[in-house]
């Protein structure tokens, strides 16, 4: 009997109530993290003053650690913890890391107070490795793989993410270029506390979703009488210290990004060959092709927070109405355009699905790379229309409209791909991919920033980037849309079937059991 079936009859837009808590409590976590992301370049720009170069490179990496953390948390939570006690963790590890943001001292790479700076970094880093996968699978996890209110549901989640995003940036944003930095990174503090609460309140409305497989492993003892499950959370306390070393040593960031790189996509491509069987073979191959598709979008993508962000603040006429706009709100505008947007999105891909018309998951994403670049192509034409003047700031409306629908033909409809695509079993490995993908992107991202400040800086000198890679990245986005059916074909989606509980490794109620279970995609070694 199914203890949730109730809760099941109850919903809101046609969705389970459980999807609005996930809704809400990503919604706060995100205008944490972008409130303080708006800020952070200036932060390290003009409070501790590091160069343009170096700023985008310590950018970069922060960014990249705070997406290639999810490997280890999806994997933990696969394994151990359950996704619903990972978010929970990474919720906590959040919030204590973004109010430690507000220790701001006297400035200067000399000032002690720079490694709380480094600490409350790591904290964020760290917990968002547990929350970030797990959370965008516990979405998945309400729904049954062939449900057509999948990709509606990510819009939908995607929708609490940017307006989250959007309040952060413009409030955090604000205060902190206004009033000053703590008043921006405590903001952020307390918007991260609002979703740790509804994260827990909201424990009833999950309906047993993302709980252990294995919870008896997680109550045996280890080292003495310490349970299991509270040694990981010791050691993921502890994991804050290695990434503080790391945030201090960017290329060793860059070097573990390659290395971990390598080891991640051979061990998905041996799990593939060796242990599925052809047609879920065939979509985990689908899957990493649009992974590896997508470095190339957020590279470019992820430019908002760092070489735009200054060049927005720098030589960008900001005064709407007689008030100049502080740079750092203008982050809110992909967030805005989000949320005008997505309901329309949703709307479009679900009509055109119900009549066969829909574009491919490989053609949506080859578009949204092609959209990143032109977005930088006009900017690149609005900036030499304006000669020797500051560029018009219709032209960063213009970017960021651009850049976000490129976003939404490729990021919520990858999240759906890959809860899809994945066996259940290796749910949280598969997003965790798809967040190294973003790790790599930001990281990237980084070095392009970084070479805007190369050779003197100036205007002329971040068009020069700005068109080489936007270029760039239209050919790309039009050789993927060449392959677009090749790679849908790889997907089998004809025969895509909802698990069957007694060989789908869950119990009836869609919670997976223990690993190994799996006899109809993966064989036990």
């Amino acid at each position: 009997m199914n203890p949730y079936a109730a809760e099941e009859q109850k919903t809101i837009l046609g969705h389970p109530r459980g999807l609005f808590v996930l809704f809400f409590a990503e919604m706060w976590e995100r205008f944490s993290y972008y409130g303080m992301r708006a800020l952070l370049i200036f932060y390290l720009v003009q409070h501790w003053m590091y160069s343009d170069s170096e700023a985008s490179v310590i950018y970069g990496a922060y960014t990249a650690l705070v997406y290639i953390a999810p490997v280890v948390g999806g994997y933990l939570a696969d394994r151990y913890l359950g996704q619903r006690k990972a978010v929970l963790f990474g919720a906590v590890l959040l919030t204590f890391g973004h109010f430690l943001m507000a220790f701001e001292g006297d400035g200067g790479q000399s000032a002690a107070e720079i490694n709380i700076f480094w600490l409350a970094l790591a904290f964020i880093i760290v917990g968002s490795g547990f929350l970030k996968a797990n959370i965008s699978v516990m979405v998945g996890q309400l729904y049954p793989r062939t449900d057509i209110r999948r990709d509606p549901a990510y819009t939908i989640f995607y929708m609490g993410i940017n307006l989250g995003a959007m309040l952060g940036s413009l409030i955090a944003g604000y205060l902190g270029q206004t009033y000053g930095w703590a008043y921006g990174f405590g903001a952020a503090g307390v918007g991260m506390l609002l979703g740790l609460v509804v994260f827990v309140m909201g424990k009833p409305l999950l309906m047993g979703r993302g709980e252990s497989r294995v919870p008896e492993r997680l109550a045996a003892p280890v080292l003495g009488g310490l349970r299991f499950e509270w040694m990981l959370y010791i050691l993921g306390v502890a994991a804050v210290g290695l990434v503080w070393f790391l945030l201090q040593h960017q290329k060793l960031v860059g070097g573990l990004l390659g290395a971990s790189g390598v080891l991640l996509i051979g061990f998905v491509l041996w799990k593939a060959v060796f242990k599925l069987e052809r047609q879920d073979r065939d979509r985990i191959l689908a899957a990493l092709y649009l992974i590896i598709g997508s470095v190339l979008f957020w590279a470019l993508f992820e430019q908002a927070g760092a070489s735009l962000n200054l060049f927005t603040d720098r030589s960008v006429d900001r005064t709407i109405f007689g008030w100049e706009v502080p740079a750092s709100m203008f982050q809110s505008l992909n967030s805005f355009y989000i949320i005008t947007l997505a309901p329309i999105f949703a709307m479009v891909w679900l009509w055109l699905a119900k009549r066969g018309f829909e574009p491919s998951a490989p053609a949506k994403f080859a578009l949204g790379v092609v959209l990143v670049g032109a977005g930088f192509l006009v900017l690149v034409a609005g900036a030499k229309s304006a000669g020797a003047g500051a560029t018009p700031v219709i032209f960063i409306f213009l970017i960021y409209l651009l850049h976000t629908l490129g976003e939404l033909c490729l990021s919520p409809v990858g999240l759906s791909a890959m809860n899809r695509l994945s066996p259940a079993n290796m749910a949280s490995l598969i997003m965790g991919a798809w967040f190294f993908a973003s790790a790599t992107g930001n990281f990237a991202a980084g070095l392009i920033s970084a070479a805007t400040g190369g050779e003197g800086g100036g205007v002329a000198r971040v068009m020069e980037v700005y068109s080489n890679v936007g270029w760039l990245a239209v050919g790309v986005g039009v050789v993927m849309l060449l392959i677009a059916p090749l790679i849908r074909r790889l997907m089998h989606l004809d025969t895509l079937k909802d698990d069957e509980p007694a060989l789908a490794g869950q119990d009836g109620i869609g919670e997976p059991v223990a690993a190994g279970t799996r006899l109809d995609q993966e064989r036990r070694p």
